[in-house]
C-alpha cells in the first residue's frame, strides 16, 4: 500500500520520462492550465527519468524545485516504461491517478472526461484513440499487444487499452504490491478488476523527438506481459507438442501400410529430413517457452529490483 493519505479531489499524474526534453514542460504547463480550469480539483505531478540520455533529469528537477506540487524521480539506468509508472504509484497521494506520456501526444483536455467516467463508477478509464499516430511497427506492436491481452489476459473486446488512462487510487494501491521484476501495467489492472471504459480521444501529431519503444523493447513487453500474468502459453506449447506426436505417428502409419501394400517402395529422404525439422522445430520452440519462464522465475527468487532510484525531488510535505 502507498505510505501517503489519500487526498480528495485531488489528481495525481504520473509521466515516465525518456528523452523528451524538448516536450516534457509543455506537458507539465498543459496539466496546471487544464486542471486551474476546474477549480474543486487539485493536481500532483509524478515526473519519472528514466535514465534519459539528454537533459531531461535536469528539466525535470528544475520544475520540482520551483513547485512543489511536481515530484521527481531519477532512476540509476534504463528499467522501462512500466517500471517507470510503478515507481510513481509508490509517490501518488490523490483519489484519482492519471498516467500519460511525455511527448505531448495524449489530448490533456480529455483527462477530465476520464475522471467522469471513474466518478460514474468506472475503476479504471481509457483513453481511445481515433487514429494512432506513431511509426508502423508501432501500430503492428499495439494490434499484437491487443490481441495478446485479449487471448491470454481475458481483455474485453471492448476495452482499447492505452499508456493514456485513469484510475483510482484503490486499483493503483493493488498494482503496487505487485513485487515481481517484471511489472506489465495492463495485466496488473486486468487482474484486479474488469469494470473498464473507453473514450474515444484524438492524439496529437509528436512535435519532437521519437519514441523510446524499439521493436525490441515491444517484444520485451510481450514477453512480461504472457510469462508473468498467464500459462496459456504454455497449454499451448503441451497442445501443439500433443499434436505434434499425433500427426507423426498418423505420418508412421501411413508408411508402414504404404510398404505393406508396396514392398519395393523406397521412403523418401525429403520427407523424413520434413519431419526430422519440423519435430525438432517443435521442440526448441516448446524449450524456449518454458525456459523463459523459468528464467523470470530464477530472476524474481533472486529478487531482482523492479527499479533503483538514485536520487528524488519531493517538497510536497515541507510545504503543508
Amino acid at each position: 500500500m502507498s505510505p501517503y493519505t489519500v487526498f480528495e479531489n485531488l489528481i495525481s499524474f504520473v509521466i515516465p520520462c525518456y528523452c523528451s526534453e524538448l516536450t516534457v514542460e509543455s506537458v507539465i504547463e498543459e496539466i496546471i492550465q487544464e486542471v486551474s480550469k476546474h477549480p474543486r480539483y487539485d493536481y500532483e505531478i509524478i515526473l519519472i527519468n528514466d535514465f534519459s540520455k539528454d537533459k531531461t533529469k535536469d528539466v525535470i528537477f528544475k520544475r520540482a524545485e520551483e513547485n512543489h506540487k511536481i515530484v521527481a524521480i531519477d532512476f540509476s539506468r534504463n528499467f522501462g516504461q512500466h517500471s517507470a509508472m510503478m515507481a510513481g504509484f509508490h509517490k501518488v497521494r490523490g483519489e484519482y491517478v492519471v498516467c500519460l506520456d511525455d511527448d505531448g501526444q495524449m489530448p490533456i483536455e480529455s483527462v477530465f472526461p476520464l475522471i467522469e467516467e471513474l466518478e460514474k463508477g468506472a475503476d479504471v478509464a481509457f483513453g481511445q484513440y481515433e487514429e494512432i499516430k506513431q511509426k508502423w511497427y508501432r501500430n503492428i506492436g499495439s494490434s499484437i499487444n491487443a490481441k495478446m491481452t485479449e487471448v491470454l489476459l481475458e481483455k474485453p473486446k471492448d476495452i482499447f487499452m492505452s499508456s493514456f488512462w485513469a484510475g483510482k487510487r484503490f486499483v493503483v494501491d493493488e498494482v503496487i504490491r505487485y513485487e515481481g521484476a517484471y511489472p506489465y501495467i495492463g495485466g496488473l489492472l486486468l487482474r484486479i478488476t474488469k469494470n473498464m471504459v473507453s473514450i474515444p480521444v484524438v492524439q496529437r501529431e509528436r512535435t519532437a523527438g521519437r519514441s523510446g519503444y524499439t521493436f525490441l523493447k515491444l517484444i520485451n513487453l510481450w514477453l512480461n506481459g504472457f510469462t508473468a500474468f498467464s500459462v496459456k502459453p504454455l497449454r499451448f506449447a503441451t497442445f501443439c507438442g500433443g499434436l505434434s506426436a499425433a500427426a507423426g505417428f498418423v505420418y508412421g502409419l501411413v508408411m508402414i501400410i504404404r510398404k505393406l501394400l508396396n514392398p519395393e517402395i523406397l521412403l523418401g529422404y525429403a520427407s523424413t529430413i520434413t519431419v526430422l525439422l519440423f519435430i525438432g522445430g517443435m521442440i526448441m520452440l516448446m524449450l524456449g517457452i518454458v525456459g523463459e519462464y523459468i528464467g523470470r522465475i530464477y530472476i524474481c527468487l533472486n529478487k531482482a529490483p523492479q527499479y533503483v532510484i538514485k536520487e528524488v525531488k519531493d517538497q510536497r510535505e515541507d510545504k503543508e
